[in-house]
C-alpha cells in the first residue's frame, strides 16, 4: 500500500485513482485469462431475491459485519466492481469528499443492508463500503435487516449462480421435498431440474391412475423420492455407474435411457446391466 502524505484531500485523491487503477486492471486480467462476463460483476439484490424467492424478510437493527461480505448492491451496480471498486470517474467527487472526511476523523454514519445468507447488500452508503475495502478494514457498522428465502443461498459467487438457484427454487415449487430428501436432489446443469420435474409429474399421474384417486404434490414427492428415486439410484451406485455424477443426474440419465432401451416405466437388473454398458465416463463436477 502506497504511503500516506498526511494531507486528507491528497491522499483520498490517491485512493481512488488507486481503486479506479486496480478495477481496471483487474477487468483486463479477466478478460486475457476468459473468465465469465460476469466474474467481477456486483451481485443485484432484486435479481439475487427472485432467483431464491422471498418469504420474509426482519429487522436485525445496528450490527457489526464483515466488509467483505458485502457482495451486492440495491441499486448501484454499474458505478462499482465485485469488490466495490468505483467503475468509472463519475462518482470521484463524492468519493474522495467522503475519503477526505474520514481521513479527518469524523464519525461515519452506519451503512444500511438486506442480508441473505452470509452475504450483504447495501441499500444505503455505497460510497462508504467502496472506502472501507480501499482503506483495508475488516467490519463496518450497518444496520441490517435480513432477507428469508424460499431455497438456500449458498454457492452464489456471481451472477450467472442465479440461473441454477432460479431453476432450483422452481423444480422446489413443483417437487416439493423437504429435509434430507431435498438436499438429495441436485443437478448441475440448471435445465435438468425442469426435466426432472417432467419424470415426478409424470410418475405422479401413473400413481393417480393405479389408486384411483387425486394425489397432491407433497404425497407425491414424497412417495416417488422413496419408490423411484431411492431404489433407482441404489441400483446404479451398485452398479458402479455414473460416480463422477451426482445421484439425481445418475438417475436422470438412466431414466432416459431405460425408456429409449425398453420403452416402458419398469426397473430391473437386465435393464441396470445393459445401461451401464452405456454410461458416460466423462467427468462431470458434482459441486451443488
Amino acid at each position: 500500500m502506497a504511503r500516506d502524505t498526511g494531507f486528507p484531500s491528497a491522499d483520498a485523491e490517491n485512493d481512488f485513482t488507486r481503486q479506479r487503477r486496480r478495477a481496471e486492471l483487474s477487468r483486463l486480467v479477466n478478460w486475457l485469462r476468459r473468465e465469465p462476463d460476469d466474474v467481477n460483476e456486483i451481485l443485484p439484490f432484486d435479481e439475487v431475491v427472485a432467483a431464491l424467492g422471498r418469504i420474509g424478510e426482519r429487522s436485525l437493527g445496528l450490527q457489526v459485519i464483515p466488509v467483505n461480505s458485502i457482495v451486492g448492491s440495491v441499486d448501484r451496480t454499474s458505478d462499482f466492481d465485485r469488490y466495490f471498486r468505483p467503475t468509472s470517474a463519475r462518482i470521484r467527487e463524492r468519493w474522495q469528499r467522503l475519503a477526505a472526511a474520514q481521513r479527518r476523523g469524523e464519525s461515519v454514519p452506519p451503512i444500511q443492508v438486506y442480508r441473505i445468507g452470509s452475504m450483504h447488500f447495501v441499500s444505503d452508503g455505497h460510497h462508504r463500503v467502496s472506502i472501507a475495502y480501499a482503506m483495508h478494514w475488516s467490519t463496518i457498522d450497518a444496520y441490517v435487516r435480513e432477507i428469508l428465502t424460499r431455497i438456500s443461498p449458498d454457492g452464489i459467487t456471481q451472477r450467472g449462480d442465479l440461473l441454477i438457484k432460479d431453476h432450483r427454487r422452481l423444480f422446489l415449487s413443483r417437487v416439493p421435498l423437504t429435509g434430507a430428501q431435498r438436499k438429495a436432489v441436485t443437478v448441475t446443469d440448471p435445465w435438468e431440474y425442469a426435466e426432472i420435474s417432467e419424470c415426478v409429474e409424470a410418475w405422479g399421474f401413473r400413481l393417480m391412475q393405479e389408486m384411483g384417486e387425486f394425489v397432491g404434490r407433497d404425497t407425491v414427492a414424497r412417495r416417488w423420492f422413496g419408490e423411484e428415486f431411492l431404489p433407482v439410484v441404489r441400483m446404479v451406485r451398485a452398479a458402479g455407474m455414473l460416480p463422477d455424477h451426482t445421484d439425481a443426474e445418475a438417475y436422470l440419465w438412466v431414466a432416459r435411457e431405460r425408456y429409449r432401451l425398453v420403452r416402458q416405466h419398469v426397473w430391473n437388473d437386465e435393464i441396470i446391466a445393459e445401461l451401464s454398458q452405456r454410461a458416460p465416463r466423462k467427468h462431470r463436477s458434482t459441486s451443488p
